[in-house]
């Protein structure tokens, strides 16, 4: 047996079972039912191993379900009936092999029988007409507001990240000379734990399906899985303010990613005309409340998020075609290329008037990692991007096993709303110290000019030069891929980017998974982009006769 569905065949016995249990154990067909109906069976395939989630009992008091797993002695009979009672055996949270009974499956079929075509028919072309105009309206409606969700955070970031970094600054440089460094240390953590604590408590205690992306559970969404509370605008409020803090506190995040599921949000929120968090029914779009419409305005919603994230409403499109939906139409396509086309053109608009460049449209999304210029590429150099290439690899996979790992004992330990709070307001603490850290002991001292920092920390460096290591930790991990992508050969020591790649790397894997909203696309592209400036600054310092 593969999947997870089951045949008549392997249902039957169970039903059979059952009646006995009801009969002998004289308890009313209604009563058994009941019991039954929470009892919700599940079934993975492979090994013979199958697993029965059981909603009326908890584990660590909770809700979490508990579980119950037998293993077959025969292929005739199904694996959970064993002398016509299941076996019962704990589950810890973690376990892959299993399926949850708390998730419900969306109706994606549309009704195409005969009095749905007489209804079709009775309301006329002009209706189907005026149903598809409004579809490209909503669509419109999704772009632009998606864009400015975008905008209103990348500012709030921007202006708030300003006020931190320089305010570190002008403390450090202070207290270099009056012997204090401990109180810009102090302030820095004060600066990471404070915001932080604020879109953790948001996270735990508010809205907990607002944790991380989102990207994970717009994708169960999109491909039938109803997740509770996915596409509220409550959770849409917890993610939005929840990963500005998060940026802001220090941590190792983006925010990329939850602008997908902040598109998704708005999508449905508009597309249904009702917000269920505020119980506030508009009375409009009543013909689009059906899991398919939801469906198809959910997928528009997630492309305006990546084009608005990254600028690109290709990407977004495709986003939605390969990796979310399993439902797709040719017409859709086009709603959802309009959607991403709007949403990059209405944020390029905004962000371009915001750094003083109204009309120029250089801003196309969140991420810009700058102008490059023309470099060309010798065949010798091929095998070392295969190489570097294929440590990446080993080490994607290494921080796939730990986060696997680490969320696991997050699953079994730290399920308390409490010990979610103090864990993430731990990791912003411990990022500062590792960030003070290494610019107080890391001797990378460049003279001024060489790099377009905006807060260059002086420290322990001579007159007119500043600290190559501080200015990669005194700015947004954006800021800091855009550096290193642009700074030019020289600009840091080899030992110094080595060092920040590997505490970057463990603080990213620690950072994922917390009880806040973030993202892990710049994360990754940060680690990488250190990696990368390892291996070219090693390569001109074994090489230096090869170095243009």
């Amino acid at each position: 047996m593969e999947g997870v569905s089951t045949t008549e065949e392997e249902v039957s016995p169970l039903l059979q079972s059952t009646r006995r249990m009801s009969t002998s154990s004289n308890i009313s067909p209604r009563k058994n039912s009941e019991a039954m109906r929470r009892r919700t069976t599940s079934l993975h395939g492979g090994n013979g191993e199958f697993m029965i989630a059981d909603e009326s009992e908890s584990v660590h008091g909770i809700g979490t379900p508990s579980y119950e797993s037998s293993h077959s002695s025969s292929h005739m009979d199904p694996p959970f009936i064993e002398s016509g009672r299941p076996k019962v055996t704990k589950v810890q949270p973690g376990n892959l092999r299993l399926l949850s009974s708390r998730f419900e499956s969306l109706d994606y079929d549309i009704c195409e029988n005969q009095l749905h075509i007489d209804e079709e028919r009775t309301k006329g072309y002009q209706f189907i007409y005026r149903k598809d105009l409004i579809r490209w309206v909503i669509i419109l409606l999704i772009g632009v507001i998606t864009a400015l969700i975008a905008c209103s955070i990348d500012i709030a970031i921007e202006e708030m990240s300003s006020i931190k970094y320089s305010t570190l600054k002008n403390l450090t440089d202070k207290c270099v000379v009056d012997d204090c460094l401990s109180l810009p240390f102090l302030a820095w953590v004060a600066w990471n734990v404070i915001p932080v604590l604020i879109g953790a408590l948001l996270v735990a205690y508010i809205e907990p399906v607002a944790a991380g992306s989102g990207i994970p559970q717009v994708k169960c969404y999109l491909n039938g899985v109803k997740m509770p509370r996915i596409v509220r605008i409550k959770t849409l409020i917890v993610k939005a303010v929840g990963v500005t803090c998060s940026v802001i506190g220090g941590l190792a995040v983006g925010k990329e990613g939850p602008m997908i599921h902040s598109g998704a949000v708005v999508a449905a929120g508009i597309s249904q005309g009702k917000t269920t968090s505020f119980g506030r029914d508009f009375k409009i779009f009543n013909y689009f409340r059906e899991d398919h419409e939801k469906r198809d305005f959910v997928s528009a919603g997630a492309a305006a998020g990546v084009a608005a994230a990254f600028g690109a409403p290709v990407g977004g499109v495709l986003f939605s075609l390969e990796e979310g939906a399993s439902f797709w139409n040719q017409s859709l396509t086009w709603r959802i290329f309009f959607g991403s086309m709007v949403s990059t053109f209405t944020l390029n608009v905004v962000l371009s008037a915001y750094h003083g460049r109204p009309g120029e449209l250089t801003y196309s999304g969140l991420l810009n990692f700058g102008k490059f210029d023309n470099t060309s590429y010798d065949f010798i150099e091929i095998p070392v991007f295969l190489a570097m290439g294929a440590v990446g690899g080993l080490l994607g996979a290494l921080f796939n096993f730990l986060n696997y790992k680490l969320t696991v004992f997050r699953l079994r330990n730290l399920y308390r709303s409490w010990a979610k709070v103090l864990e993430a307001v731990v990791v912003a603490g411990c990022t500062a110290g590792i960030g003070f850290g290494m610019i107080l002991f890391l001797e990378d001292c460049k003279p001024l000019g060489e790099d377009p920092t905006r807060y260059p920390l002086q420290l322990f460096c001579g007159d007119g030069q500043y600290s190559a290591i501080g200015a990669i930790w005194f700015q947004t991990p954006e800021s800091s891929v855009r550096s290193l992508f642009h700074d030019p050969p020289g600009s840091h020591k080899l030992s110094s980017v080595l060092i920040f790649f590997a505490f970057y790397f463990f603080l990213s894997c620690w950072t994922y998974g917390l009880a806040v909203s973030s993202g892990l696309f710049i994360p990754s592209l940060l680690t990488g982009a250190a990696w990368g400036r390892v291996v070219g600054t090693g390569m001109e310092y074994y090489f230096p006769d090869q170095v243009s």
